[in-house]
């Protein structure tokens, strides 16, 4: 295996797209389209459950993406240890649409122009012997782009403060449901893909300590500090973390400090080590807490200046004397079980599930809405529920979806089982239950196959299992 600093910088270079963006133009009548098209598919059932009532109600009821197609930049590859090629670049459009929207009780919403930028990723895996050679292609923003609107009544509704607000979190969370990281948007070259071979596991676990703060509101010298314009007493200080656009992590308060010192530390589960380290300084404060300021890095950055940074602070665009001190250090997931007895806190290992597919389900065609439930402890996930529409084989549907679960000290070894569940809308119709020791035995510590789960009906899932080992 690749030392961890060759792996950050195994990089082919950025190169011009030329002939990508001649392409996407071309195509962009059909794209626009079928990107339209999916947006709205995904998104309207996003809106019933995200949105308070009548905001649950949204649904399109016209989708023009316009003329002006996607543009790429900075097209760089990378060496990659999975059996497939890996693309990043940029992606930027600034285009003019014609979106419409419709709920019950509001005025209708139009949307007139888009700006989105952001860094994507494209995978191409497996690589196979039969044309076209690549059985799938991945598409995902490697962190969360930059989305601006603008509405055909902008004054309209910018004076709806709740409802624009509200809009642009769903569009964001739209986005990220489909194709931010750890999510990615698969699209099938080869109808018989193998989704065990082309599913992209987590690269490993990023353990970050937030260490301490500096000139958080004092004097320097004879100047005075930006800081202390925005801090008026001796600030109660704490930070706001999120790391690979996952859930968002608070250190403690430290209280009456300039200099606050945490030393808290975290676990965090990278996709990619170009994912975003973000972090927020508060004052706390019990009417609402300050804004002290902002900063980020990159996990490869954190890693490549030695696993330790002090970030300087901005606060609305205006750079501060304020710093902040992370280190990190990056364990990968391994096919090896010596992590997983450990007995310190944080991340010592890895459970994934993998669902591809179902078989066998009876019924009436229009009534079956299968989805499959995996559980494992207390923590439990849901593939998309299926309904019969054409070119869905609704009973023997794809699912193509994968849940990972953190392994914390004593979770293995005489824990419980991996539960994976067959549902028919809310109703569950059969299950399996199988013991990680299972797992833990099979070859590799992955276990491929199809479950039954009673009533003729088979999952075919994965359940892998993967330690943890510092990447030096």
């Amino acid at each position: 295996m690749s030392s961890l600093v060759e792996t950050l910088t195994a990089s082919g270079g950025a190169e011009s797209p030329g002939f990508v963006n001649d392409l996407i133009k071309q195509l962009w009548p059909n794209l626009a389209v079928a990107i339209g098209r999916t947006v709205k598919s995904v998104a309207e059932p996003m809106f019933a459950s995200m949105l308070p009532s009548p905001l649950n109600t949204l649904r399109f009821l016209k989708m023009d993406l316009g003329h002006i197609p996607i543009h790429v930049e900075n097209i760089d590859v990378h060496n990659s240890d999975s059996e497939g090629i890996k693309l990043d670049l940029d992606l930027l459009w600034d285009g003019t649409c014609d979106i419409e929207l419709d709920a019950n009780m509001m005025p209708k919403i139009g949307v007139e122009h888009v700006k989105l930028r952001g860094r994507l990723s494209v995978l191409l895996c497996p690589l196979t012997n039969v044309l076209p050679c690549i059985g799938a292609l991945q598409v995902a923003f490697i962190n969360k782009p930059d989305l601006q609107v603008t509405y055909t009544d902008a004054a309209s509704i910018a004076s709806l403060g709740v409802l624009d607000k509200a809009l642009r979190n769903v569009i964001l969370s739209i986005i990220s449901s489909m194709a931010v990281l750890p999510n990615r948007f698969l699209v099938k070259l080869d109808p018989a893909n193998d989704f065990f071979k082309t599913y992209q596991h987590p690269l490993g676990v990023l353990r970050l300590t937030v260490e301490s703060g500096s000139n958080f509101g004092e004097e320097l010298g004879q100047t005075r500090n930006f800081l202390k314009k925005l801090v008026h007493d001796v600030p109660d200080c704490f930070v706001d973390v999120n790391v690979a656009g996952g859930p968002e992590w608070r250190t403690k308060t430290v209280k009456n400090n300039h200099h606050p010192e945490w030393n808290e530390t975290q676990d965090f589960l990278v996709a990619d080590h170009d994912q975003a380290i973000e972090v927020d300084v508060k004052d706390d404060d019990t009417a609402s807490d300050d804004d002290i300021g902002l900063a980020a890095t990159t996990v490869k950055q954190l890693l490549l200046a030695g696993g330790r940074q002090e970030l300087r602070l901005v606060h609305k665009q205006e750079q501060t004397d304020g710093k902040l001190a992370l280190s990190g250090k990056f364990h990968r997931f391994v096919p090896d079980a010596a992590s997983l007895s450990g007995t310190e806190d944080g991340v010592l290992g890895l459970v994934t599930v993998l669902v591809a597919s179902v078989r066998g389900i009876t019924g009436r065609r229009e009534d079956l809405k299968p989805s499959v439930k995996v559980e494992w402890g207390d923590q439990l996930f849901r593939t998309a529920v299926k309904t019969d529409a054409p070119g869905t084989d609704i009973e023997n549907p794809s699912f193509d979806r994968g849940f990972q679960f953190p392994v914390k000290s004593g979770m293995v070894g005489g824990g419980a089982p991996v539960k994976i569940t067959l549902m028919d809308a809310e109703n569950e119709t059969g299950s399996v239950a199988v013991e990680l020791d299972e797992v833990l035995g099979a070859e590799g510590m992955k276990l491929e196959k199809d479950f039954d789960v009673g009533h003729g009906v088979t999952v075919r899932a994965g359940i892998w299992l993967r330690g943890t080992k510092l990447a030096e």
